[in-house]
């Protein structure tokens, strides 16, 4: 998608926006190419306009592999197909971030079973890892059927599969909400060894208990048993200005729980979640362990925190440094 950011003003009253590429998958794998210097690869579907050309350029810069982009005609007023854009001002103390979505009819959308070669992306290209989650899958009948196509063929390739429960109300609130979201979720965490989220859990940092964490892991492993590793980001949200953040995850019959970063002067908190699911997958792809992958997958999730648009801007030195001593800053 396309973001339009206002800034320090509101969408309502500003004259001018800056545009990101974003988008939840989207995000991890620019985190992955950008940060942690690993090949990734965006598989989407947009519409062949000037709006989509630009996503192309700004994806292009993120170091992510455009090649597996769907180019879909369309007429003048993208009245058949259209890509995605979303407003989003970040809020400032008491006024909280508010957001905006246009984003019906896209070309993401509207992709069916069968539009991508998956055996060759995962068979014959050797894909180590694959991620999707509940937005992607949720935008659409088809897409849902798109997921786990996808999601079936990595398992069986012998690739990675992680999902996040990521949850939009403005992509369900016409289609059953919460409950039908995790009928969806259900269905498609039988094909996932990691999953980011955890349901029926309350995340806020303030309310971790390791006991009820393990007991709603347990309860969620039971339902899908496919499942070996439960990872979340745990949240203490003072103000749209201040946040304290930390993460937890299952592994191994074991749990580990991340730094604690607390009094974080929020900048930009879109795009956290998806910073937290890229350090833990980089830190397992790079043969760490879990501990390791958590630490990093928090630490991301904080830096995050601080800086503009969706996707995380630092590198693996800054989050090390971060890890080992609560303070990125350096003399370089």
């Amino acid at each position: 998608m396309l973001r339009f950011d206002p800034g320090d003003e509101r969408i309502r009253s500003t004259r001018n926006f800056r545009v990101y590429e974003g988008g939840g998958e989207y995000n991890v794998a620019r985190n992955l190419a950008k940060c942690f210097r690993l090949d990734a690869a965006i598989v989407t579907a947009l519409a062949d306009n000037e709006i989509g050309r630009l996503v192309e350029d700004l994806i292009t810069q993120g170091r992510v592999d455009t090649s597996q982009i769907i180019w879909r005609g369309c007429d003048g007023i993208s009245k058949n197909v259209r890509n995605g854009m979303y407003f989003w001002e970040r809020g400032l103390g008491m006024r909280p971030p508010a957001g905006c979505s246009d984003r019906g009819n896209t070309a993401v959308s509207q992709l069916s079973s069968g539009d991508i070669d998956f055996r060759s992306l995962f068979v014959e290209q050797g894909t180590r890892w694959f991620h999707t989650g509940g937005i992607f899958a949720g935008l659409s009948e088809t897409t849902a059927d798109v997921a786990a196509e996808a999601m079936k063929t990595a398992r069986e390739s012998g690739s990675i599969v992680s999902y996040d429960l990521n949850y939009r109300d403005s992509l369900w609130s016409t289609r059953g909400g919460r409950e039908a979201a995790n009928a969806l979720n259900s269905r498609l965490l039988e094909f996932a060894d990691v999953v980011f989220g955890v349901e029926g859990f309350d995340s806020s940092l303030a309310a971790y208990d390791e006991t009820k964490f393990r007991k709603a892991v347990d309860q969620m492993r039971s339902r899908h048993p496919s499942l070996q590793i439960v990872a979340t980001p745990l949240r203490a949200i003072y103000n749209a200005s201040r946040h304290d953040i930390s993460g937890v995850c299952f592994a191994s019959e074991e749990i580990f729980q991340g730094p604690v970063f607390t009094g974080i002067d929020v900048l930009d908190r879109v795009g956290s979640g998806d910073a937290f699911a890229a350090g833990f997958i980089a830190e397992l792809l790079n043969g760490a362990d879990a501990r390791r992958g958590i630490a990093t997958a928090t630490a991301a999730a904080a830096f995050a925190l601080t800086t503009p648009g969706d996707s995380l801007d630092c590198t693996t030195k800054d989050l090390s440094r971060l890890i080992e001593t609560g303070n990125s800053a350096s003399n370089r």
